[in-house]
């Protein structure tokens, strides 16, 4: 897991060429005059779903992994906490996989110690990578409401 603002974006253009196409297409972008949906930016391998919610309680919501895809999660306004928790330590998923999700569920008590828990605000990102369990939309201070892109990055060719 990675957390940083946009201005510091080029730190991470080596790992992959698709997360610099992603946080670029993030800092040239004006997420207020976009509607929330899906946008393809290079078809299924690299593309944007902008979302806008309000937080919920820590807990009410499982850790989620993915296998095929790394998660830039952009907060464009609002703030929220995210658990995060490394996939090894992580017990038997409560879902099966679904592949075409590329998304699976796992439980975790909130008084287990091991998951960590961070704020993020608005023009703060996070890079979940697979095997990095995490559990987004949480109340920071309370309740928020969030306008949030996830750039769905594909790991595979």
């Amino acid at each position: 897991m990675i957390i940083d603002t946009l201005t510091n974006r080029a730190l991470y253009s080596a790992l992959h060429p698709r997360i610099a196409a992603a946080l670029e297409y993030l800092a040239s972008t004006d997420f207020s005059q976009l509607e929330k949906g899906v946008y393809e930016l290079e078809g299924k391998a690299l593309f944007a779903i902008i979302s806008d919610y309000t937080t919920v309680e820590r807990g009410t919501e499982p850790f989620e992994v993915h296998r095929k895809y790394i998660d830039v999660q952009y907060i464009v306004s609002g703030e929220e906490e995210f658990g995060y928790l490394p996939r090894p330590k992580q017990q038997i998923p409560c879902t099966n996989y679904d592949n075409n999700r590329d998304f699976e569920e796992y439980s975790y008590p909130l008084n287990q110690a091991g998951a960590s828990y961070v704020g993020l605000r608005s023009g703060m990102f996070a890079l979940f990578f697979p095997d990095d369990a995490h559990m987004p939309c949480c109340h920071l201070d309370g309740e928020s409401s969030v306008r949030k892109v996830v750039i769905k990055v594909r790991i595979e060719d």
